[in-house]
C-alpha cells in the first residue's frame, strides 16, 4: 500500500458512511458502505483471500471517505457514487445502454403516450425501467387499442391536412384533431393508460364497467359496444397474466442467479395478482459477490431508477436472513429504510414461506438460472465464432501467430478541414473499448489554422497518424506501468494493423510503420468498394469470400473505426 493510503487508513472515521478506494491513476475501482467506514476498510487488508481481495487490495493506491447520518444514507450514496465512477469491482447492471421507459406527455392538451430511453423531462409521467424494447412497444400497441390515444408525434394533434388519419376509421385514435373528442374525454383514456402502467387494474376493469352500462342506459348503444369491447379486451389480457389470487395484492418478486463473476436478476411484478411484467437484467460481478451481497445492490440500483417502488418486495431467503453486522451494512432494515424514502411510504422487504407469494418467487429463480445459463451458451457460441474468425484470419493472410490484438485506423475530414483520425482495438476477435485512441491530424492545414498544407490529403494524415502510433509505442518502452504517463494502449504491440483504404494508404502505412513491421507486426489494408485486401508485396489484391468469418472480422473492425472516426469528426466540427 503507498504511504498516503496507510496514514489515510488511520485517520479513517469510526462512524457510519461510505469509502473509495482509487489506483494510482485516481480511478476510482470500488465503492463501499459500512456502519464503521475504519473497521470495513481494515476488513479489506485483514483478509484479502476472498472474494476478489487478491486482484483488489494490490490496487489500492488512495483511501477517500464520506461520513453520513445513517444506515440508509450509506446505501444511496454508494449507490449515486456507483454511478458516477463505474467502479470495476463493484456490482452493477452490464448493459451501458438507456434502459426503454414508456413516457406520457401530460404537458400537452391531448397527451401521447410513447416509447421513450431518456427520462429527464419534469413535465412527463415515466413508466420503467424495461428491459425489452420489444415488449415495451407491444404494450404501446396494446394500450392505444383498448384507450385509443393518438400516435401522431408533436405537441399538436393531426396533421397538415386537417382530416382524420387511418387510425381513426380502423377505431385506433378518436381523433380529436378534428374535435371528435373533448379534451376531458381524451384525458379519461390517458388516465386509463396510467391505471394501467400503475397496476391498477381494478379500477380499470370498474370504469369501463361502469361506462358501458351508462352508454346503455342512455340508449348509446355504439358507445356502449365500444366500452364492452374495451372491457372484453381487457379482461382478457388479465386473465391470460394472473399468475396468483387478486388478494395477493401488489408485489415485486425479485431472485438473483449468481456464477463467478456474472450474475442475473429477474423482476416479477405483480399487481392486483397479476403479473404485470417480467424483467431481466444481468450484473458484472467481478467480487463474487453472493446472492445476497448481488440481491442488494440489483435492488438498489434499480429502485433509484424505476418510476414505482412497490409497497412489498419479496426476495430470497438468503437476503432476508441476512443480520447486521457491526462492520458492514446488512440485512433488510437499512434498505427497507432507503426504499421507503424512495417510496414516500413504508416498504417492507422479505422472503416468502408459503402460498401463491413462494411459488412466483421460485418461478423468478428458475428464470434466473436459466437466464445464467443461456447467456454462458450465448457467450461460448460467440467465443467460438471470434476463434473460427481469427484462424481463418491468419490462414488468409499468411500470418506466423494468430492475431490477437488487431488496430485499425481510419481518417475523417470534410474537403481538407477538420481532419481527424480514429484507432480502435480489438483483442481476441472482440472490441476492447478502453483502447480505442483519436487523433487530430497536424499535416492536412484548414481555416482552423491546424498547420501544414491546404486541401485532403488522405495518405499524408494516414502517414502522420501511423508515425504517431510507433512513436508512441517507443515512448511508452521508457515508462513504467506505475507512471501516471503510462499508456497501456499505446505500450501494447499489435499482431496486425488495419488500415481504411487502398493502395495508397497502405504504402503510407508502411512508410511509417517500418519499425513495427521489423518486429513482425503485418500491415494490411481494407478497400471499402468490393472489399479488397491489400497486402505487401503481393501485386494484387487478396479478395476473400463475402461469406467467411474473416473478412466479416475485417469489415466490423474497419466499419468501427469509421464510426470512431466520424463521431470525432463531427464534434471537431
Amino acid at each position: 500500500m503507498s504511504p498516503i493510503a496507510a496514514d489515510k487508513r488511520r485517520e479513517l472515521p469510526d462512524e457510519p458512511g461510505v469509502y473509495l478506494f482509487r489506483d494510482q491513476r485516481g480511478k476510482v475501482i470500488y465503492v463501499g458502505k459500512a456502519k464503521s467506514i475504519r473497521k470495513r476498510v481494515a476488513s479489506h487488508f485483514s483478509n484479502p483471500s476472498t472474494r476478489a481481495g487478491k486482484d483488489l487490495v494490490p490496487m489500492i493506491d488512495q483511501i477517500e471517505a464520506l461520513v453520513v447520518h445513517t444506515e440508509a444514507e450509506a446505501l444511496l450514496a454508494e449507490q449515486n457514487f456507483i454511478k458516477q465512477y463505474k467502479p470495476r469491482f463493484n456490482i452493477r447492471l452490464r448493459d451501458d445502454k438507456s434502459y426503454p421507459y414508456i413516457a406520457i406527455s401530460l404537458d400537452e392538451d391531448f397527451p401521447r403516450a410513447y416509447f421513450t430511453r431518456e427520462r429527464h423531462r419534469r413535465d412527463r409521467a415515466y413508466f420503467g425501467p424495461y428491459s425489452n424494447a420489444k415488449r415495451v412497444r407491444s404494450t404501446l400497441e396494446v394500450l392505444g387499442k383498448v384507450f385509443m390515444f393518438r400516435s401522431c408525434e408533436g405537441p399538436e394533434p393531426g396533421r397538415r391536412s386537417g382530416s382524420p388519419c387511418l387510425d381513426y376509421y380502423i377505431k385506433r385514435c378518436e381523433a380529436p384533431c378534428v374535435g371528435y373528442v373533448s379534451r376531458e374525454e381524451y384525458r379519461r383514456g390517458i388516465d386509463g393508460v396510467i391505471a394501467f402502467l400503475s397496476g391498477r387494474y381494478k379500477e380499470i376493469e370498474s370504469d369501463l364497467e361502469r361506462a358501458m352500462r351508462q352508454a346503455a342506459a342512455e340508449q348509446r348503444f355504439e358507445d356502449a359496444a365500444r366500452e364492452r369491447n374495451r372491457l372484453r379486451a381487457v379482461r382478457s389480457l388479465l386473465e391470460r397474466q394472473r399468475v396468483a389470487h387478486e388478494g395477493t395484492g401488489t408485489l415485486d418478486a425479485i431472485a438473483v442467479a449468481v456464477s463467478d463473476r456474472e450474475a442475473n436478476a429477474q423482476v416479477f411484478q405483480v399487481r392486483d395478482g397479476v403479473l404485470s411484467d417480467r424483467q431481466s437484467f444481468y450484473l458484472d460481478n467481478e467480487a463474487q459477490g453472493g446472492v445476497a451481497e448481488v440481491a442488494e445492490a440489483f435492488i438498489l440500483q434499480y429502485y433509484t431508477s424505476a418510476m414505482m417502488v412497490p409497497p412489498l418486495l419479496i426476495v430470497q431467503r438468503e437476503v432476508g436472513a441476512v443480520a447486521p453486522s457491526a462492520e458492514t451494512l446488512g440485512g433488510t432494515s437499512a434498505l427497507a429504510e432507503a426504499l421507503s424514502a424512495r417510496r414516500g411510504g413504508p416498504v417492507e422487504i422479505r422472503a416468502a414461506e408459503r402460498g401463491d407469494k413462494r411459488r412466483i418467487l421460485e418461478l423468478a429463480e428458475r428464470n434466473a438460472r436459466l437466464a445464467l445459463d443461456q447467456e454462458k451458451l450465448r457467450s461460448e457460441r460467440r467465443r467460438q465464432q471470434r476463434v473460427e474468425a481469427l484462424d481463418g484470419l491468419q490462414r488468409a493472410l499468411g500470418l506466423d501467430t494468430i492475431p490477437l490484438r488487431i488496430e485499425c485506423f481510419d481518417i475523417s475530414t470534410l474537403m481538407g478541414t477538420n481532419t481527424v483520425a480514429s484507432m480502435v482495438v480489438f483483442e481476441g476477435g472482440a472490441p476492447k473499448k478502453s483502447d480505442y485512441r483519436r487523433f487530430k491530424v497536424f499535416t492536412v492545414g484548414d481555416a482552423a489554422g491546424n498547420g501544414g498544407h491546404d486541401g485532403p490529403d488522405d495518405f499524408a494524415a494516414m502517414e502522420e497518424v501511423l508515425g504517431r502510433r510507433w512513436s508512441r509505442w517507443e515512448q511508452q518502452r521508457d515508462i513504467s506501468p506505475h507512471d501516471k504517463d503510462y499508456d497501456s494502449s499505446f505500450a501494447a504491440l499489435p499482431n496486425l494493423v488495419v488500415i481504411d483504404g487502398g493502395k495508397g494508404q497502405l504504402s503510407a502505412g508502411l512508410r511509417a510503420l517500418a519499425g513495427f513491421r521489423e518486429r513482425g507486426v503485418v500491415v494490411v489494408a481494407l478497400a471499402k468498394r468490393i472489399e479488397e485486401v491489400f497486402v505487401p508485396g503481393a501485386a494484387a489484391p487478396l479478395a476473400l469470400a463475402h461469406d467467411t468469418p474473416e473478412l466479416q472480422l475485417l469489415q466490423r473492425i474497419r466499419d468501427e473505426a469509421h464510426r470512431f472516426a466520424v463521431t470525432h469528426h463531427r464534434i471537431a466540427r
